[in-house]
């Protein structure tokens, strides 16, 4: 894995800790979709341009499933452990 995208990954779930660390037990379900609303969009973005430097959509795809599904799983097993409400 590049570092550029162990980088990513970093930032997403510090962003993640830090959202579900600090805000009130209720708006962390709210902050949870907004994140992953956020993300999607930043991985797209981040995938246009991994495209626009000829990588394959395969190889993409992949790497992108690491980058999204790491910080989104982890604040979600977060939010569902601390609120127990699934």
């Amino acid at each position: 894995m590049p570092m550029r995208s162990l980088v990513i990954i970093v930032v997403g779930v510090v962003v993640v800790w830090l959202l579900v660390s600090y805000l009130p037990l209720a708006w962390r379900r709210k902050a949870m979709w907004a994140f992953s609303l956020v993300w999607v969009l930043l991985c797209a973005w981040n995938l246009n341009i991994g495209l626009s430097h000829g990588y394959a959509l395969g190889e993409e795809l992949l790497m992108h499933a690491f980058l999204f599904g790491i910080p989104v799983v982890f604040g979600w097993w977060r939010v569902i452990r601390q609120t127990g409400e699934v």
